[in-house]
């Protein structure tokens, strides 16, 4: 599978929609600015783009791959898989999310990543890696916040499934998707399209398809959620974030790798 994407991308991530310097989520006010510098390294190490449709893995659990991938658009998320075929969704991918780092420093990536949307990625070649380490400690210091954040995401989603209720689970998940989807880019009006099915749910809570469906609806019933065919929708984010005793975001600015 992983050859196979390698393969789609030698083939098909060759040609530049965006330019660096025209970066649809840099005039995003959640990311830092670049260095002219900085910049000028970026577009070099940017090979190219590629589209990946829904459904389609773009990472495998086990497989190394020599490139490491920003999301420009679309959602995705991580995952690892039993051998039985159980599924543990560990977290999900948004615009400005870098995937593959994994594989770059391990040899080969310990989770999986799918395409829960279509995906446009920025496609980086991972030999410039070190490049990017010795030249720009700027840059370097960027790719160790974003791993320390996802750190910092996967301690909170652990606390979730380890001592959060059901419902508790359920609306600090859909408030977390919610607020990283609009810091993202991904909310054209107030409300988020969240483009999950209750499996994903599921399977990211650790809980039974049919006990998810009964918290869903708890939910829905409170008003604190709608859900629609293709997705869900957070109506009260303030309810969400009682009920779980979650904060919120607090990232400020982020970078842009």
């Amino acid at each position: 599978m992983d050859k196979k994407i390698s393969t789609a991308v030698a083939e098909n991530a060759t040609e530049r929609r965006h330019s660096c310097e025209a970066c649809p989520l840099r005039p995003l006010p959640v990311f830092r600015a670049f260095e002219p510098e900085e910049l000028e390294f970026v577009s070099h190490f940017k090979r190219g783009e590629l589209a990946v449709d829904r459904g389609a893995t773009v990472l495998v659990e086990g497989n190394s791959s020599p490139h490491l991938y920003t999301v420009l658009s679309g959602w995705g998320f991580r995952f690892k898989l039993l051998s039985d075929g159980r599924r543990q969704i560990l977290n999900y991918i948004m615009p400005g999310d870098l995937i593959g780092l994994q594989g770059t420093i391990m040899g080969e990536m310990q989770h999986s990543v799918e395409a829960l949307s279509g995906l446009v990625l920025c496609v980086f070649e991972r030999g410039k890696l070190m490049e990017l380490y010795s030249r720009h400690p700027g840059l370097a210091y960027d790719i160790t916040w974003l791993a320390s954040r996802e750190e910092r995401m996967l301690d909170e989603n652990l606390l979730s499934i380890g001592r959060r209720s059901a419902i508790e689970r359920a609306a600090y998940l859909l408030a977390f998707i919610h607020e990283r989807a609009r810091a993202s880019g991904l909310a054209a009006r107030s409300r988020v399209a969240i483009p999950v099915t209750q499996q994903h749910i599921a399977d990211t809570l650790g809980l039974s398809l049919v006990h998810t469906n009964k918290t869903l609806r708890k939910l829905v019933q409170r008003g604190m959620i709608e859900w629609r065919d293709g997705g869900c929708e957070v109506v009260d984010l303030d309810g969400l974030l009682r009920l779980s005793g979650w904060e919120g975001l607090d990232e400020g600015k982020r970078p842009l790798v």
